[in-house]
């Protein structure tokens, strides 16, 4: 195994897979690149025209996310750096591109979205369907 991708989006469940992601990195010697994905709002518009809003914080929260995800893997310790990559984008998108020649993607079953109930969010189903190598789904904490 030579590289692994492993999609973040800042919630719990993709901080576990995060730091299984980099301990099966370490175990194989494999490069780690972690990908979060963010978009900006919709942009508004009044009849006289959009107003324009600017990406920068909603870029700078992204790279926030990105950079405290891989902090809080820091007592892992892989063998080789991890490289973080942010993207502007779909998340589903954003990991799939990524992982074109990677040899395994890691995603959490669940993140951020809108419900709760649902065992696999819509970015990991999407990537577990149109992955082009293994994906290991990790999934959220047991409830208790």
């Amino acid at each position: 195994m030579k590289k692994i991708v492993i999609g973040i989006d800042g919630s719990e469940t993709s901080q576990r897979a995060l730091r299984w992601g980099v301990e099966e990195a370490r175990i194989h010697d494999a490069t780690v690149t972690v990908v979060h994905a963010w978009t900006g709002p919709a942009v508004a518009t009044y009849a006289l025209g959009a107003i324009p809003l600017d990406p920068g914080p909603f870029r700078d929260n992204a790279q926030r996310v990105l950079d405290e995800a891989i902090a809080g893997v820091a007592g892992v310790d892989p063998v080789k750096p991890v490289e973080a990559k942010l993207v502007e984008g779909g998340s589903s998108g954003a990991i799939l591109e990524e992982a074109r020649d990677a040899d395994l993607v890691v995603v959490g079953s669940r993140g951020h979205g809108g419900f709760a109930g649902l065992l696999l969010g819509s970015v990991s189903g999407q990537v577990v369907h149109h992955a082009t190598c293994p994906v290991v789904v990790v999934p959220a904490a047991a409830v208790r």
